[in-house]
């Protein structure tokens, strides 16, 4: 709880305005509230009394106007109040999100999507309904509680020490209770993560799915994760089946007690009638504090156990960040230094001391075996990564020094996993260029050899490419993922395997366009075709992490390395096709 109002005291104080009117609002209800019995008593009293009708009209009156009064100040606090949690929902769900896309990629390495959804939707519901119903009730029955106890002993110690009975009952049954609703609470979060991450992995990976013919087996698991879960919410239903009748029978007892020792003393003539109607007001109005605090207490523990999770998400810190002052990079990128550079994964080594410079301007092309770590070495140059050891210069400065998302603005990164969001073809090519023009994300698809097949789209530029580009081939995905990059008119181009879904001739013709525009540019080539990187300046060979082999073209095939005999082999490919 404490670590609860840690992380949202901020966001209280934010609306601290808004919670005076609100709990003023509260306070005012409540006191109202409680003068209804004393002008009900007093009525009651001037009817046995025979009281003249004036007298008896004038305390109606007051007790109209009183209601009326209840309802504006109760319809005030539950506007303001409810409303105020509405927005706190609001900050904390951007706050959460800004925080989730500052995290680096090995977070989210380690962690399910659906979990991370469900602590921002499921989670925050219940957070708000804590900050929300939960402790406007929790405030408003406190003080009903407190005001209507302390008129009752005013008037009648005894009879009011008869009413208080179930209280110490009352408080054992919230701690007993409250604590296991809270563990169980807790269970039922953690498996409707794990119910959202496995509905999130299996209609992203429905293709799959279909094609190992795995539908009635994701079926039995998701029938196996749902009665799970069913059991487990049966279980806290138990436990809340138990606690709310017992408040009401703790409740009804006190009742009964009140009704027969008040009523024989109204019988004797030792306490008038108004009195003890007014008695029995008070006790139905502490009826419902006292239901009311099962309800409060099982909001309360859901909220924490909630914003317990919550806080797990923005207790993590990314391990990429810019630094406290963050040097400034020249107006044009200088030369791309690799000095001794090595980086460890949890599997293995990734890179090894690699010392590698790329000047300004330079079209430089990396090869090697499938995990000689290629991929690796293009992620050290914006900074997605770190290395273990060892510096990645740009222009002379240590990247760590830079701030990242200025650097990331000087480099268009084309990966090899190409992603795409769910809309239009024109937004996909334009994202990260705001308000880019329409006649520039033509130009771009244009270049990136994307422009024929937008125009034989129904929709042309406006085609909904559907949820991570699934109506697209694998080529038309690298090539608008091309497109992206271009469009950001970067002074250092990335193209990791972008070009390893299209064909020969598709890929000659983006070349030649991309020679022709990025003149002057640094391009950092990633390909497994030797027809990609032969008119490269520079060929790199990765090799086990480490640069096995440095030359051009044709220096590289005299040499008979390992680039010598993938040429050999493609080009052994390319003469079997022809026949």
């Amino acid at each position: 709880m404490r670590e609860s109002i840690q992380t949202l005291w901020p966001y209280l104080w934010r609306h601290r305005r808004g919670m005076a009117l609100g709990l003023t609002a509260l306070v005012a209800k409540d006191a109202v509230a409680v003068a209804i019995p004393l002008l009900l008593k007093s009525t009651v009293d001037q009817l046995t009394q025979g009281s003249a009708w004036a007298l008896v009209i004038r305390w109606i009156a007051l007790l109209m106007v009183a209601g009326l009064l209840k309802g504006a100040f109760q319809y005030a606090m539950r506007v303001v109040l409810i409303g105020i949690s509405r927005d706190i929902e609001y900050d904390l769900r951007n706050d959460l999100f800004r925080h989730l896309v500052t995290l680096s990629p090995g977070f989210y390495a380690g962690q399910r999507t659906g979990d991370i959804m469900a602590r921002s939707t499921n989670d925050l519901n219940a957070v708000r309904m804590m900050l929300g119903p939960g402790m406007m009730y929790l405030t408003e029955t406190s003080l009903t509680f407190v005001l209507a106890v302390a008129v009752m002993l005013s008037f009648d110690p005894g009879l009011a020490a008869l009413a208080l009975l179930p209280a110490p009952f009352v408080s054992f049954a919230v701690i007993f209770f409250g604590r296991r609703i809270h563990e169980r609470f807790e269970k039922i979060q953690a498996m409707f993560s794990g119910i959202s991450s496995r509905v999130q992995e299996n209609l992203s990976g429905v293709r799959m799915i279909r094609a190992y013919v795995q539908e009635e087996a994701e079926l039995r698991r998701f029938r196996d994760l749902n009665e799970e879960y069913i059991a487990q919410n049966l279980r806290l239903v138990r436990i809340q089946g138990v606690f709310q009748p017992l408040l009401e029978a703790l409740i009804g007892l006190t009742f009964l007690i009140v009704l027969w020792a008040g009523g024989l003393r109204v019988l004797s003539g030792d306490l008038t009638l108004g009195t003890f109607v007014m008695f029995n007001f008070y006790m139905g109005m502490l009826v419902w504090p006292m239901i009311a605090l099962g309800w409060v207490v099982n909001l309360m523990q859901r909220g924490t156990a909630s914003m317990h999770r919550i806080n797990e998400l923005l207790h993590e810190q990314p391990s990429i960040a810019a630094p406290p002052v963050p040097k400034a990079l020249p107006a044009r990128t200088g030369a791309i230094e690799f000095d001794d550079v090595s980086l460890h994964y949890s599997a293995g080594p990734a890179l090894s001391g690699v010392s590698l410079r790329i000047e300004p301007g330079e079209t430089i092309a990396i090869v090697g075996r499938t995990g000689s770590g290629k991929s690796t070495l293009a992620e050290l140059i914006p900074r997605l990564r770190d290395p273990s050891s060892g510096v990645v210069r740009i222009g002379g400065i240590d990247v760590r020094d830079l701030d990242p998302a200025d650097l990331r603005r000087r480099i268009g990164m084309v990966p090899q996993e190409t992603f795409l969001f769910s809309t239009t073809i024109e937004e996909n090519i334009a994202f990260g260029v705001e308000d880019a023009p329409p006649e520039k994300v033509r130009w771009a698809a244009e270049v990136a050899g994307l422009a024929h097949d937008i125009e034989g789209f129904p929709a042309g530029y406006r085609t909904m490419v559907g949820e991570r580009g699934i109506t697209l081939s694998g080529g038309q995905k690298q090539r608008l993922a091309i497109a992206r990059a271009l469009i950001r008119d970067p002074q250092v181009l990335i193209l990791d395997d972008a070009l390893s879904s299209v064909d020969t001739v598709t890929e000659e013709r983006i070349l030649t366009g991309l020679r022709q525009l990025l003149g002057g540019r640094t391009v950092i080539l990633i390909s497994h075709r030797v027809s990609t990187v032969r008119e490269a300046g520079s060929i790199v060979v990765l090799d086990r992490g480490s640069v096995v082999e440095r030359g051009t073209h044709q220096e590289l095939v005299g040499a008979a390395g390992y680039y010598a005999d993938l040429a050999q082999r493609q080009a052994l490919e390319e003469e079997l096709e022809t026949i």
